[in-house]
């Protein structure tokens, strides 16, 4: 099991998936769904609020994405099991992940993006002085 990002060219992941309709559409209906509940858009990383647009969504579980044997893909994922940043705050939490090799290596996914979300969270707010 590894959590560590792979190459753009050796991640189907990354390069279809994410480009796919199908997440696109799943995206859109995260949107919606979260429009829903009546909580404004903020990042998980900074705290600080966003639109829709200025807005990605971190995959906490990918157990319901999946490629079809005729190459489409399905999107099926749990609203709970999508997480918005910003684009700045979501490399950053890659890089975390990244960079250690626990959370890498032997840690879920969902675990290691949560511990890595709150250690960016604390150093967001050192760097902004803002208490915890």
């Amino acid at each position: 099991m590894t959590n560590r990002r792979k190459p753009l060219h050796a991640n189907a992941y990354r390069s279809a998936f994410l480009r796919s309709r199908a997440w696109f559409a799943r995206r859109d209906e995260w949107f919606a769904e979260q429009s829903l509940v009546l909580h404004p858009l903020v990042c998980a990383g900074c705290g600080r609020p966003a639109s829709k647009r200025d807005l990605e969504l971190h995959h906490l579980d990918y157990a319901r994405v999946h490629q079809t044997d005729d190459g489409r893909w399905v999107a099926r994922e749990r609203h709970a099991d999508l997480v918005p940043m910003h684009p700045y705050c979501h490399e950053l939490l890659h890089r975390l992940i990244d960079r250690d090799a626990v959370l890498s290596r032997h840690r879920t996914r969902r675990a290691a993006s949560e511990i890595a979300l709150k250690a960016l969270r604390r150093k967001l707010q050192a760097l902004n002085g803002t208490a915890s």
